[in-house]
């Protein structure tokens, strides 16, 4: 799968943390203002995991446990998620990519054309940035089990919210060191959200 050169051009964003830490709410209120595109992956999961099919049923299987969705779903739905907005003039993407395989398949499948001309051969598209906030665990246990009770989420119980955030810190490291090599890496400081809101991812 490659996707149209249409998607090749615009601006496009990572936002990487655990769930909780405002990440999503940060996304939109940036999006809104700078006319970009917010593309929350956690928000697509949970509208498939509603869905009364087999892979919503999956999906919501594997959310409630606190594991990690497979990588052609995940991937699958941000760039059907993109291709609905080929008029977007960038792309903020949060809570993606989960882990370094995720990465590097992103930056296969939105391949760029400027490889070398003799051998064919396609320059993988990377993201323009990758932002990752800096949020304590147990800052983003609270908020999660906060929002849990709010939005009555399945999946911010305690026990898949801490699921969630070992497996974030397990496989997100290696996608961090990735892109701190490629200089593409921006760390901020947690978004300053109250404990006793309930932002999104």
């Amino acid at each position: 799968m490659v996707m149209p050169d249409i998607l090749k051009s615009p601006l496009i964003i990572f936002v990487m943390c655990g769930p909780g830490c405002g990440k999503g709410t940060q996304c939109k209120n940036t999006a809104t203002k700078y006319g970009f595109c917010h593309v929350g992956l956690g928000q697509l999961l949970r509208q498939e995991a509603q869905r009364s099919t087999q892979r919503g049923r999956k999906i919501y299987d594997i959310m409630l446990q606190g594991l990690l969705v497979p990588m052609g779903i995940i991937l699958d739905m941000i760039c059907n998620a993109m291709l609905s907005h080929p008029e977007s003039r960038g792309f903020l993407i949060d809570g993606f990519p989960r882990e370094l395989r995720q990465a590097k398949e992103f930056e296969r499948i939105v391949s760029d054309p400027r490889g070398s001309p003799s051998a064919g051969a396609s320059v993988g598209r990377a993201p323009d940035s990758v932002t990752v906030f800096d949020c304590s665990m147990d800052t983003m246990v609270r908020r999660g089990l906060c929002r849990g009770r709010v939005e009555h989420r399945a999946d911010d119980c305690e026990s898949a919210i801490r699921q969630r955030l070992e497996t974030y810190h397990t496989l997100c490291e290696p996608a961090v060191t990735f892109y701190q090599q490629k200089n593409l890496l921006c760390n901020v400081g947690p978004p300053c959200l109250p404990l006793t809101s309930h932002p999104t991812d």
